[in-house]
């Protein structure tokens, strides 16, 4: 983006031809996604251990009449697919934030160390608490993405004051693995505390339900409104400190509240499924390689694709694996890792 397009913005004068093009491709192609996201969303309806009819979902729906579709529905899997479209929306938008902060089209909220906190902390917890139920460690994986997050920062401003992509990045890979590593140490001394949250760490959305949920939604929420907000500085940081600087954004709060967003999304994300791989960070890039540089669009697109990814890399796990299945997180990277090595090697789609 250019700073003649932001100043066109700015002062509300009307946009060229190209450009008015451009939008209307953009809003055909989201509500596109948008449709993509009804139709995983009854898929993950329809399909499981036990396949229910399209018809049948439909008639559950609004109808709870106690029959066995019904019950299928509404007790299992309505909440998973609730989970899975928060949980997706939040890890996108969370990796559409952290590249625009850091310039790094390859980034991903894993990167400032938020997934090695919160599996840190929850490690801590059931190794010394005793924890064991998803309702008791979700918040200390929340406070354990939070502190690693603050840390990260407070190390990446040290010294010279200021924080820069380049700081951020070296600290969150660095703190992120000496707490892996700590996290390791401590599963091997005592494997048997450990195997019960075992699923949770491969990223798994089977065993959250609605009222874990309900607990963390509102700061999935707050981080989704926070990161449209910071859209528009975000849009000015991509260009470079100094003219983001002289166009009267203010870096080093933008940055931080970006921080503070993606502790949020991130956080909030992995305290309920575990660490899910690939989410943030392929679908951003290849939200980025449709609709150009303008954060917007990205977070936008973003929020209605990743929980697309989500949802159906879950009912893949649930029909190949019938009548057990493979966690979501295992699916992400399987379907995710070629096709982001056939996005990197174009050279438009590295651009960001």
């Amino acid at each position: 983006m250019t700073t003649g397009h932001l100043s066109r913005r700015r002062t509300g004068r009307a946009a060229p031809p190209a450009r008015s093009s451009l939008h209307r491709r953009r809003a055909l192609g989201l509500g596109g996604v948008v449709v993509a996201l009804a139709v995983a969303m009854l898929l993950s309806l329809a399909h499981g251990a036990n396949p229910i009819g399209y018809d049948q979902v439909w008639s559950a729906l609004w109808s709870r009449d106690g029959s066995q579709a019904s019950i299928l529905v509404w007790t299992e899997r309505w909440p998973r697919t609730v989970v899975a479209l928060l949980v997706g929306a939040a890890l996108g938008v969370a990796g559409a934030v952290i590249q625009a902060l850091t310039r790094n089209p390859l980034a991903e909220p894993g990167i400032l160390g938020v997934n090695a906190g919160a599996g840190f902390a929850v490690t801590l917890g059931a190794g010394m608490l005793g924890l064991s139920g998803i309702s008791q460690y979700v918040w200390f994986a929340f406070l354990g993405a939070a502190v690693t997050t603050v840390v990260v920062f407070v190390i990446g401003a040290a010294g010279g004051g200021t924080t820069s992509p380049v700081t951020l990045v070296l600290a969150g890979v660095a703190l992120g693995a000496v707490l892996n590593g700590f996290s390791t140490f401590l599963t091997l001394i005592d494997p048997e505390t450990f195997r019960a949250f075992r699923n949770w760490g491969l990223g798994s959305i089977a065993r959250t339900g609605l009222p874990d949920t309900l607990l963390v939604a509102p700061f999935l929420v707050a981080g989704l409104i926070g990161a449209l907000a910071l859209a528009g500085p975000l849009n000015s940081i991509a260009l470079g400190d100094d003219l983001a600087t002289s166009l009267g954004t203010k870096v080093a709060r933008a940055r931080m509240l970006g921080i503070v967003v993606v502790t949020l999304l991130a956080g909030g994300a992995t305290a309920l499924t575990g660490g899910i791989a690939f989410v943030g960070l392929m679908v951003p890039h290849v939200v980025r390689w449709f609709v150009g540089p303008d954060q917007r669009w990205i977070i936008a697109f973003s929020a209605a694709a990743a929980p697309v990814l989500v949802l159906v890399a879950d009912v893949l796990g649930r029909v190949v694996a019938r009548p057990g299945e493979i966690e979501v997180g295992i699916v992400t990277a399987i379907i995710g890792a070629p096709v982001l090595i056939a996005l990197v090697r174009r050279r438009e789609a590295s651009g960001l």
